[in-house]
């Protein structure tokens, strides 16, 4: 018994042994034990309350779930901070600390916490600014592909090849975002194509128009258009433009399923996409035939 007491004195004297002194409060072990407890438990169940919101809101029909995920994930944050600073307080520490701490945190950023700190206020302004939700198709820099998720430090794109893809989201800041889906899920594209001189031009006209009326993906509204484009070396050039919402994240495949079809158009229609052709003019051509016998 007296062992036992013993063991139990020492380990009380060992967390409250004050690890560091301040005006008018102490840090001991059992204090830092009690803040990692509550804090682990804290942001434990208010990530399991976040999840449960968005997955709650995601299910019902007709809700912008961009918007209030960005609401969710703001209040989020701010939970968090109130939180810990009501666990400070609960705990016996001086608020006071907070100003060190945030004194440190000054000289880190300065030091090497620039990125980490941009990224975030980057996140903030994505959030409330909301340039891109989840679901668009964007482009940035060298990367395609669609918003999959987007949290105060970086932004996940799903690429076609299904490759997530972590983007810091400075840099939806600072380069050039391309956004397809911005103004909705409606995006154009456009095929081109060079006939023979010979063809007649309206005729190549209702082929093109043809194919584009036919295939499924191509909305009817707006029209499909089609522009003669250039007069070039070896035919002419025409463009197809329509416009798609079934493959605005594909549209490569919408442009594979109308070549195929033109090419089988064209074909059963005797129209002649001309091979580059140059003319050689040969200035002296009786000294060549003097070489040649040679």
């Amino acid at each position: 018994m007296e062992l036992y007491t013993d063991v139990k004195n020492r380990v009380l004297e060992i967390l409250n042994y004050p690890l560091i002194i301040l005006d008018k409060s102490q840090i001991t072990p059992s204090i830092i034990l009690l803040t990692l407890i509550l804090t682990w438990g804290f942001f434990y169940i208010s990530s399991l309350t976040k999840n449960w919101l968005i997955r709650s809101v995601s299910s019902k029909p007709g809700v912008n779930v961009s918007n209030w995920r960005a609401v969710i994930t703001l209040s989020y944050y701010v939970v968090l901070v109130l939180g810990v600073i009501g666990i400070l307080q609960s705990t016996g520490l001086d608020l006071s600390i907070l100003t060190v701490l945030t004194g440190a945190i000054g000289i880190g950023i300065g030091f090497g916490l620039q990125n980490i700190f941009s990224n975030f206020i980057s996140g903030i302004i994505i959030l409330l600014e909301k340039p891109l939700k989840l679901g668009d198709r964007i482009e940035v820099g060298s990367i395609s592909g669609n918003v999959k998720n987007i949290s105060v430090r970086a932004t996940t794109i799903l690429t076609n090849d299904n490759v997530a893809i972590i983007v810091p989201n400075s840099d939806f800041i600072s380069k050039q975002v391309i956004n397809w889906s911005h103004s909705g899920q409606d995006v154009r594209t456009f095929i081109s194509v060079n006939v023979a001189y010979a063809s007649d031009p309206e005729v190549v006209k209702n082929l093109l128009l043809q194919v584009a009326d036919q295939e499924p993906g191509v909305l009817k509204n707006p029209k499909p258009t089609v522009r003669l484009e250039e007069f070039g070396d070896s035919g002419l050039k025409f463009s197809l433009f329509v416009w798609t919402s079934q493959y605005s994240d594909t549209i490569g495949v919408l442009k594979s399923l109308l070549n195929f079809s033109l090419l089988k158009v064209f074909r059963e229609k005797n129209i002649n996409m001309p091979f580059p052709q140059r003319d050689i003019h040969i200035l002296n051509p009786s000294a060549i035939l003097e070489k040649t016998e040679l």
